[in-house]
């Protein structure tokens, strides 16, 4: 925040201040050290050249307003840049903050987990899979070995023709990836009698 001097006539002593958003007019004594200046910091202007005995704009009613003008301003001065060096901090924590990165079989072993959970529900079934499928990846056969094995004790067989629909579809145009996971998932569909969307004819309606 600064006091920015607009004019200023030395022979007249009349200066013309700009405050914030108000532009205020005096006539009144000012001394100005060095002339070829043009602004000023708000918290170093003195207010001693206000004297009491004036009338008309260096009253004592424009200096009580001038000093409150000035204190308003100083105080924001002072909140802003008290605020600043927490702001930084705070950004730095962020930008500076990681945490553990999880290996893919850590990943794996987390999912395998969840799935083969005893007491698992078809609500957890359903909310596991939506989350993995929302990565970027093709879950890992052992991965989907262990959601199909807890459609079965659920006995959804529904769900688990979605997750094979939803593993061709997260495979896109890479067309070796599906076949090798139901190459590597065929001992398991074979044992949980789990039919594949393309042996029920799915895939073509």
């Amino acid at each position: 925040m600064t006091l920015q001097i607009l004019t200023c006539f030395p022979s007249s002593q009349s200066c013309n201040f700009f405050l914030g958003k108000s532009r205020v007019n005096m006539s009144c004594s000012l001394r100005v050290r060095n002339r070829r200046l043009r602004t000023c910091q708000v918290n170093t202007v003195s207010t001693s050249f206000l004297r009491t005995d004036r009338t008309g704009p260096c009253s004592s009613q424009s200096r009580i307003m001038f000093r409150a003008a000035v204190r308003l301003s100083v105080s924001g001065v002072r909140s802003l840049t008290r605020t600043q060096p927490g702001s930084r901090a705070l950004l730095a924590s962020r930008c500076y903050s990681h945490g553990k990165q999880e290996t893919d079989e850590e990943f794996d072993a987390r999912w395998v987990t969840y799935f083969n959970k005893p007491d698992i529900d078809a609500w957890e079934l359903r909310k596991g899979m939506n989350t993995l499928i929302g990565y970027d990846l093709v879950p890992e056969p052992k991965i989907l070995e262990a959601a199909l094995r807890a459609c079965r004790r659920l006995n959804d067989l529904a769900s688990a023709i979605r997750i094979l629909e939803a593993v061709k579809d997260k495979a896109g145009p890479h067309k070796d990836i599906y076949p090798y996971v139901i190459q590597e998932l065929r001992p398991t569909l074979n044992e949980l009698g789990i039919s594949t969307p393309e042996e029920l004819g799915i895939d073509k309606i």
